[in-house]
């Protein structure tokens, strides 16, 4: 008899860890793999923010294990890893979705604040993906996932660090594609377009006058979608880069971004 091929995307058995998924869009991703069958493992800054995001999880009926950890802490990061490994087994999916912005007009950002947006988006991928590919290796394979951003892709005002971070980021998914996928090990990034969360909430008010927000005209205006991006609309790309299905996709960059990169926008 042929196997369903929804069975392909089934993340049964598997470990997910996915960094800074208290909230938001992190959160979004951990659910997605729970519902298709996957343990999540999940780390925050401090315990505050640990018990925070194990107070959602159980409000959505999901049983999940959390750490506290710096992303950009080396030895706390390996040290958190083999405590993981010990505690609910070998990480098969890892993705790197802790990440901070700044805006900051580049001649206005003191060099420390570009060093830390660095320092937290690219250096913390770089770290946790590190100590988790040694555990896949033996493991006979894995997934790695980085968000990436659209400004991997693109420049805006006030963001220099940021699209720097996610540009190295994207690279960096190129470059461990390259390095491990002899060990069938696939790493891809998600670049999200703008998403509703509760973080971009005030950029999507009506004005006093009813009008849109200018931001919120602005994203309209350049996605072909006209639409802001839903969390859920995350879900099944998450899904899919992290099962079988994908297995023989590697060091791609999938946006989910309601087709702004495609897109010139409209004519004045």
């Amino acid at each position: 008899m042929t196997e369903n091929i929804l069975n392909t995307f089934s993340l049964e058995g598997k470990i997910a860890l996915v960094t800074g998924a208290t909230y938001g869009i992190g959160f979004a991703l951990a659910s997605s793999y729970a519902k298709a069958g996957a343990t999540i493992v999940f780390n925050d800054i401090n315990q505050e923010a640990v018990d925070r995001g194990m107070v959602a999880y159980q409000e959505a009926g999901i049983t999940a294990h959390g750490y506290v950890c710096d992303v950009t802490d080396e030895a706390g990061i390996n040290a958190m890893v083999e405590q993981i490994e010990k505690e609910v087994g070998i990480i098969d999916i890892l993705v790197n979705n802790a990440g901070i912005i700044k805006r900051t007009p580049m001649i206005e950002m003191s060099a420390a604040d570009f060093r830390q947006v660095i320092d937290i988006d690219l250096n913390g991928p770089f770290i946790v993906s590190k100590a988790v590919i040694p555990g896949m290796m033996k493991k006979g394979g894995g997934k790695i996932i980085n968000i990436c951003s659209m400004m991997s892709e693109l420049g805006r005002e006030t963001v220099s660090a940021y699209a720097a971070a996610k540009g190295g980021l994207k690279m960096l998914t190129k470059n461990i594609a390259s390095e491990y996928g002899k060990y069938n090990i696939q790493c891809n990034g998600i670049g999200p377009g703008y998403i509703a969360t509760p973080q971009t909430a005030p950029l999507r008010e009506l004005q006093e006058d009813g009008s849109r927000h200018p931001f919120d005209s602005f994203i309209i205006a350049k996605t072909p979608a006209e639409r802001w991006g839903e969390a859920e609309d995350l879900e099944g790309p998450a899904v899919f880069l992290a099962s079988k299905a994908s297995d023989f996709v590697n060091g791609h960059i999938l946006y989910v971004d309601g087709g702004i990169l495609a897109y010139i926008g409209k004519q004045p």
